[in-house]
């Protein structure tokens, strides 16, 4: 237990080392958005601003007194956007862009949708996919009952150089399996088509 104890705050410590030297030196202010489907209320009106942060004391404020995404309903969401751009496809810097998408599996929201979440939250805030984070809008986190997706969204779907380095890193970073693919779709094709129809403009 006691090597465990350890080996979790090493880990720990690791990732708050990374936050502090990202946030220290980051241009972006970062806004976190929650959605919860009410079916008497119109889309905008369930998405709620929580906060908005730029700091790193602010964001482990914020992400140590949330629900992880593993705890919440199905039909929930949690998206974090930099500041001005709304989590939709139709806000400006969105409209043009798509998305790299991750469907986990139902088994896999108790071991790996929290890890794989935090692991996106400090891609995007640390800004680990270098001269290539300028393309990123954010990242969302969708809680549903055939199987949990995580996405991190990009402002242009032609800028390929970008966002193939994107879903390289972004792969690295969460260690997912060489053999395992991951797609990205532009956001107009995803608009137009069912989920399960919409094809990958690039892969890895």
């Amino acid at each position: 237990m006691v090597l465990i104890s350890s080996l979790i705050h090493r880990v720990m410590l690791s990732i708050a080392n990374r936050v502090t030297a990202s946030l220290s030196c980051s241009p972006f202010v970062w806004a976190l958005w929650y959605f919860k489907n009410d079916k008497s209320k119109s889309w905008t009106e369930n998405l709620r601003l929580i906060s908005k942060f730029d700091t790193v004391e602010d964001f482990w404020a914020l992400y140590n007194h949330i629900q992880q995404p593993s705890k919440l309903g199905f039909g929930c969401d949690y998206c974090l956007f930099k500041d001005g751009i709304k989590p939709m496809w139709e806000d400006d810097r969105n409209k043009l862009g798509g998305r790299w998408l991750m469907t986990l599996n139902k088994q896999q929201r108790h071991n790996d949708l929290d890890r794989y979440w935090m692991e996106t939250l400090l891609c995007l805030v640390g800004e680990s996919f270098d001269e290539a984070s300028e393309d990123v809008c954010g990242a969302v986190v969708n809680v549903r009952p055939k199987g949990d997706k995580i996405a991190i969204w990009t402002s242009n779907c032609q800028n390929r150089d970008a966002i193939m380095t994107i879903g390289q890193l972004y792969k690295e970073r969460l260690s997912i399996p060489s053999k395992a693919m991951i797609g990205y779709q532009s956001h107009d094709d995803t608009s137009s088509k069912s989920g399960s129809t919409t094809k990958n403009m690039y892969s890895v």
